[in-house]
């Protein structure tokens, strides 16, 4: 810097020249100031204190899928805690119709959701489908004598058991229930819990998280239930049936 220009007055530019050094003193400090570590830092902390509060606002009052879900998911695992405190008992499955039958089973799977994580959650009208198709709408023998509404076997000699009319000496047998609803309880625990059906709960799992549920798809993944190669495509279609009988009733009683 050559220093302030002249403009002929003394007293102008006397008072020129000391504004001039004032801003170049200013200057020189500044270059010292912004060279310092101290300086570097505090302008770092600044600039992420500022991202993180603009962050913060807008998670706060625009929060993404992620962040809802897992707060929908805490929210519903609180209830399920409370809901389990205070001891209430399961719903009778009790009928005489065929839609008395898909309405009572209905009952016991929203009592049993109510103690059950949603991930473990398995569809309503699929249970109900795979339900009426083993017992006929629960007038089979291993229904009304067993309270087993799904043909769940055993080979443990100690679990209370009924044998087939076509094979008495089978090795094993049918399970044998104190209520249909246990039995109910049973068929979600072991979709849950054994190997053969973890295609059917990682579907599940990938339908959950990108909220596209595709029932038919995740029947596909039941095969394993019954030997009967027509098996899941029976269960699908009596999964649309059930569905539809369910809406009407819902649709009447608003």
């Amino acid at each position: 810097m050559n220093g302030a220009k002249k403009t002929g007055d003394k007293t102008l530019d006397k008072v020129l020249n000391i504004l001039y050094n004032l801003n170049l003193t200013i200057w020189r400090r500044m270059k010292k100031i912004v060279k310092t570590k101290v300086f570097r830092v505090s302008m770092y902390v600044l600039i992420a204190l500022l991202g993180m509060t603009i962050c913060f606002a807008y998670g706060t009052f625009k929060p993404n899928f992620y962040i809802k879900d897992k707060l929908k998911e805490k929210y519903e695992k609180s209830l399920i805690a409370e809901w389990n405190s205070y001891g209430f008992i399961e719903p009778s499955i009790e009928y005489k119709t065929n839609i008395q039958f898909i309405t009572s089973v209905g009952r016991c799977i929203d009592f049993l959701n109510l103690h059950l994580e949603p991930e473990k959650r398995i569809h309503r009208d699929i249970i109900i489908a795979m339900a009426v198709l083993e017992t006929g709408y629960g007038k089979s023998r291993f229904a009304t004598e067993a309270n087993n509404l799904f043909g769940i076997r055993t080979w443990s000699k100690n679990v209370p058991q009924m044998k087939a009319l076509a094979n008495p000496d089978a090795v094993w047998g049918v399970k044998k229930y104190k209520t249909k609803c246990l039995s109910v309880k049973d068929m979600i625990g072991i979709i849950n819990r054994l190997p053969v059906y973890q295609a059917f709960r990682d579907l599940r799992t990938e339908q959950q998280e990108s909220g596209k549920h595709n029932i038919d798809a995740l029947i596909d993944q039941l095969h394993k239930w019954s030997t009967n190669p027509e098996y899941t495509k029976l269960v699908k279609s009596r999964a649309k049936h059930i569905a539809k009988i369910l809406e009407n009733r819902e649709n009447s009683d608003e």
